[in-house]
C-alpha cells in the first residue's frame, strides 16, 4: 500500500483508478462550480489559535451525534452511484464506517440497497430519502428503512429539482455507463475497476429497480428517475414524513436561517447546513460560511451539522469550534473507495482522524465539547457584507 498521509493522496489515486464519468460525477459541481470550489476555499481562510505549555494528554475525539456514540464526529455523507466508484461501494464503506465507529448514510440513489447493506453490516445506519412524486414508493422505501433497523432518516430537501452539472451531461452519465466509443475508449485504461465490477452484487439502482410498478432496467429507470423529484415539495410534506418514519429526523439541505428556524418548527432532531455540495444552486455561499448565521438562528434548540468542503481534520475541528455538533464526508470518502476499496475508506477515516486529533492538541484542547470560537481566527465579515434580507412572507 502506497503511503497516504493526505486526502489529496487518495484523490489522486481515485483520479487514475476511476472511469473518468464517475470521477467527474463526483469532482465537479453545477455551472460555473462557484460555489463547489468556495465550499472548500472558505475553510482556507479561518486560522487556528495555537497554544502551549497545556497538557495535551488524555485526548478524546469521542463524542455523540444525534444521540449516537462516535469516534469523532464525522459521518459519511450520502452519495448516488456510490456501487459505481468501486464495486460494492455502499457495502464496503458501511463497513469500513462501522469498524472506525462512525455513522454511515445510504442513499436513496445508491447501487446497493438498503437491505444489500443491512445484511453486510451488523449495526444501524442512516438512510437518506429523497421525496418523490410517487408516494407509494416513497412509502413502502420509508418502510424498508425501518425494516432494516436504520436509526435516522436523512430528508434530502434541496433537491425538487436538477440541478445542472455540465460535466454529467457531456459524459451522458449512467450506470452501468452507456457503451459508447468515448467511454470503451476510457474503460480500456480503468481494468481494475472494470475487473471487480464483474463480480459486483449489483451495478443499478438497488433501491429502485424491482422495486417500482414498471422499471424493470435501466430504460425504464431513466425515464422514471426524470419525472419524479418532487418540486412541490412543502414543509406540511416533511412533516408527514417524520411522522410516518416515527424516528429521529435529519433534514439536510439548509442554507438559510429562516429555513432553519422552520427545520426547527417541524421538529427535525437535527439539520445538516449543506449545499449538494455544490451541485444545485451555484452561486450560492459555501456551508461554513453560513454556519454561524444558522447558528445564531437557532441557537441549542436543534443540533446543527455541516457538509460540504470537509476534506481534513482541521476542516471538522474549524466546523466544530464555529459551533456545529457534526460533520459530513462525502468525497473525501469517496476518494479513498475509488481508490483502494473499503481499506481506502478506513485510510480516509484514519487521516482525517488523526489531523483532528493532532490539531485539536496543538489548539490546547483534549476533548471535542470543550472546542468553541475562542480556538479560531475568524475573518471580520465573514458571512459576507450584504445587504439587509427581506423576511420571506409567511415564514417564522
Amino acid at each position: 500500500m502506497p503511503v497516504i498521509t493526505s486526502i489529496d493522496d487518495l484523490k489522486r489515486i481515485y483520479k487514475r483508478r476511476v472511469p473518468q464519468m464517475f470521477y467527474d460525477y463526483a469532482e465537479s459541481g453545477s455551472w460555473t462550480e462557484q460555489t463547489f470550489r468556495e465550499n472548500c476555499s472558505d475553510f482556507d481562510q479561518i486560522r487556528l489559535r495555537q497554544r502551549v505549555a497545556v497538557d495535551m494528554s488524555g485526548r478524546s475525539t469521542a463524542t455523540q451525534m444525534i444521540g449516537e456514540d462516535v469516534a469523532m464526529p464525522v459521518a459519511l455523507a450520502p452519495v448516488g452511484l456510490t456501487g459505481m466508484q468501486c464495486a460494492d461501494g455502499e457495502i464496503k464503506a458501511a463497513r469500513a464506517a462501522e469498524a472506525f465507529g462512525v455513522p454511515f448514510t445510504l442513499s436513496t440513489m445508491s447501487i446497493n440497497s438498503i437491505e444489500d447493506v443491512a445484511e453486510a453490516t451488523t449495526k444501524p445506519f442512516w438512510f437518506q430519502l429523497y421525496t418523490m412524486r410517487d408516494q407509494d414508493y416513497v412509502s413502502r422505501l420509508i418502510q424498508r428503512a425501518k425494516d432494516a433497523n436504520c436509526s435516522a432518516l436523512v430528508i434530502t430537501l434541496d433537491l425538487q429539482i436538477l440541478g445542472q452539472r455540465h460535466k454529467d451531461l457531456k459524459n451522458g452519465l449512467s450506470a452501468p455507463p452507456k457503451l459508447t466509443v468515448k467511454t470503451l475508449a476510457n474503460l480500456a485504461t480503468k481494468w481494475g475497476w472494470g475487473r471487480e465490477m464483474l463480480g459486483a452484487k449489483r451495478r443499478h439502482f438497488g433501491n429502485i429497480v424491482g422495486h417500482v410498478h414498471g422499471v424493470t432496467d435501466n430504460a425504464d429507470l431513466g425515464a422514471w428517475t426524470a419525472e419524479q423529484f418532487d418540486p412541490s415539495l412543502d414543509w406540511d410534506k416533511i412533516a408527514k414524513i417524520k411522522e410516518q418514519w416515527g424516528g429521529k429526523v435529519i433534514l439536510k439541505g439548509i442554507l438559510d436561517a429562516e429555513d432553519a428556524r422552520m427545520a426547527l418548527k417541524v421538529g427535525a432532531d437535527a439539520i445538516i447546513v449543506s449545499n449538494h455540495g455544490g451541485r444545485q444552486l451555484d452561486g450560492a455561499l459555501s456551508s461554513i460560511r453560513m454556519l454561524p448565521e444558522i447558528l445564531d438562528a437557532v441557537g441549542d434548540q436543534i443540533e446543527v451539522h455541516l457538509d460540504g468542503g470537509i476534506r481534513s481534520g482541521q476542516d471538522v475541528l474549524k466546523a466544530m469550534a464555529m459551533g456545529a455538533k457534526g460533520t459530513y464526508i462525502g468525497r473525501a470518502f469517496i476518494y479513498g473507495l475509488g481508490a483502494m476499496g473499503q481499506p481506502g475508506v478506513t485510510r480516509a477515516l484514519e487521516v482525517i482522524h488523526r489531523e483532528l486529533d493532532l490539531t485539536m492538541a496543538l489548539c490546547g484542547e483534549t476533548q471535542i465539547a470543550n472546542l468553541g470560537r475562542h480556538n479560531l481566527l475568524i475573518p471580520r465579515n465573514f458571512g459576507g457584507d450584504w445587504q439587509e434580507r427581506p423576511r420571506d412572507p409567511g415564514t417564522c
